[in-house]
């Protein structure tokens, strides 16, 4: 299998909005109202919304292609881009976002190693990223990945509050 990744551009905004509608949904809307899951859907992935995203130059999105086929994609922060204040030595990974087909094929590894990889060239000494808290499947593989709790947040899912756990690994 090729894994290939490429960073984005405004050109790519209607496929980073396709995949987050699509991942987001598959991943949450058995755990959602549908009403909170479209608001949501409506405030993080309308156009608008991506392309200051895209436009912040403390924020990059990275798709990753597995067969040259479109299978994900990667977005990680650093200074006031971070969505918490965990300081100008830590980058976050806001989103990995693989489709179903493609999961448990190893790009969420290769991903997290690419938020790392970046993590080091711009001298961070921590990654980090929030993860909601009844994702037992990605807290397990972020904790198989070097990922420690250290903390949680407040995140809306429409007008509900849930929590997210915030996960710490911290680089050498």
């Amino acid at each position: 299998m090729k894994t290939n990744i490429k960073k984005c551009t405004l050109t790519d905004l209607h496929m980073i909005q396709e995949i987050g509608c699509e991942t987001y949904n598959e991943t949450f809307q058995l755990f959602n109202t549908p009403e909170n899951m479209e608001a949501y859907l409506e405030k993080a992935f309308n156009l608008e919304q991506l392309k200051r995203e895209l436009s912040n130059v403390y924020s990059d999105f990275f798709l990753v292609y597995l067969n040259e086929e479109l299978a994900g994609y990667l977005k990680v922060n650093v200074n006031e881009a971070q969505t918490d204040n965990i300081g100008s030595e830590a980058l976050e990974i806001e989103r990995i976002y693989i489709r179903n087909k493609f999961q448990r094929q190893g790009l969420g590894k290769f991903l997290i190693n690419k938020g790392i990889e970046l993590a080091k060239e711009q001298n961070k000494k921590q990654v980090w990223l929030g993860v909601w808290e009844k994702n037992e499947r990605a807290i397990n593989f972020y904790t198989k990945m070097g990922f420690l709790k250290s903390g949680a947040h407040a995140f809306y899912m429409g007008d509900e509050k849930q929590t997210d756990f915030i996960m710490v690994k911290t680089l050498i």
